[in-house]
């Protein structure tokens, strides 16, 4: 009801001429839209997860908006820079991608190219170099993949219960009982690919099939490096998509993900963003030492100059999200309206 409400409202707010009064202020000027994004799907991703994946002619559409729309697509690093100097040009927006699938590649990049827009991609590299589905991500795609089956948690994991799929709920309840097992039995990488593998096969999804089309897969280390020679920006997202409450584990995630990247691309990434959007102010000192110069959350909003560098707000754009919607948020007048 109140998504209809919105949409209702921002459809009359255009009509009536507001949304050309905000995108031309001075306080849309002011600030930085900065989108976030997933994954872009090479098959049914999107029908898994809409909250994570969208298709590729959605995202089109999205690029094409922002054009029509006249916006400023700005480098991440430059964004702040004018930004935070009162020097954005009008409806500023910078574009970045969390995680670093396979399908950026093949998917969301030659859409960017094509537009000729810069993005920022936040990379976690610990599945960079041990290429294999990301567990956590490919357990819960299984499991859905195969729902018209159920499960019989004992000869997978040894575990006496059994699972009809075919309910978001017993979908969710056995994915935890599975996580509980890898963690409980401290699984490698290995013998978490091994547990996904033997998944698919109770469920009779074709593993290989996955493997074979990179679903859920991250970036090779020799496509991170093309793609970073051609301009898209690799920044930090942790080594193992993680944010300890540690000091020294939480500091060495960054290194090793810093070195990974610099590795990779030839350049020492300074921009952050935290995994899953799971952040608190004990983390705020730790990335200062790590000479951390600006941190993404999946906090809705717009940056101003007063906002933290660290606690910079995004809007995480989904399938879910109207095409008006969208433009509201390009101008800037969806921030005034209330949300979910």
């Amino acid at each position: 009801m109140l998504k209809k409400l919105k949409q209702g409202t921002l459809h009359s707010l255009k009509t009536g001429g507001a949304f050309n009064l905000v995108d031309l202020s001075k306080w849309r000027r002011q600030r930085l839209l900065i989108l976030a994004y997933h994954g872009i799907s090479l098959d049914d991703e999107h029908l898994w997860d809409r909250s994570q994946f969208m298709p590729k002619e959605v995202f089109g559409a999205r690029l094409n908006l922002i054009k029509k729309s006249g916006c400023t697509v700005l480098p991440l690093t430059e964004a702040l820079r004018r930004l935070y100097t009162s020097d954005l040009p009008e409806k500023s927006v910078a574009i970045t991608f969390d995680d670093g699938t396979y399908d950026f590649y093949c998917q969301a990049y030659p859409l960017l190219k094509e537009f000729g827009y810069p993005a920022t991609l936040y990379l976690t590299t610990f599945y960079s170099h041990f290429q294999k589905p990301v567990f956590d991500v490919a357990c819960s795609y299984l499991l859905w993949k195969g729902r018209e089956k159920p499960l019989d948690l004992e000869t997978v994991s040894g575990d006496k219960a059994r699972f009809n799929l075919n309910s978001p709920q017993a979908r969710t309840a056995a994915f935890e009982q599975l996580g509980r097992f890898a963690r409980n039995a401290k699984l490698s990488a290995e013998e978490k690919d091994d547990l996904a593998a033997s998944i698919a096969e109770k469920l009779g999804v074709d593993y290989g099939a996955l493997l074979a089309r990179r679903v859920l897969q991250l970036l090779r280390p020799a496509e991170v490096k093309s793609l970073a020679a051609d301009g898209i920006d690799v920044q930090l997202h942790t080594h193992r998509h993680r944010v300890p409450q540690n000091r020294e584990l939480f500091l060495r995630e960054i290194e090793d993900n810093r070195t990974s990247i610099r590795e990779m691309t030839g350049k020492s990434p300074s921009h952050f963003c935290y995994p899953s959007g799971v952040w608190n102010s004990t983390f705020l000192p730790w990335l200062k030492e790590a000479g951390i110069e600006s941190a993404t959350t999946c906090e809705l909003g717009l940056a101003s100059p007063k906002s933290n560098p660290l606690l910079l707000p995004r809007l995480i754009d989904v399938s879910s999200l109207s095409a008006i919607e969208f433009e509201g948020w390009l101008t800037g007048i969806a921030a005034g309206l209330p949300r979910k």
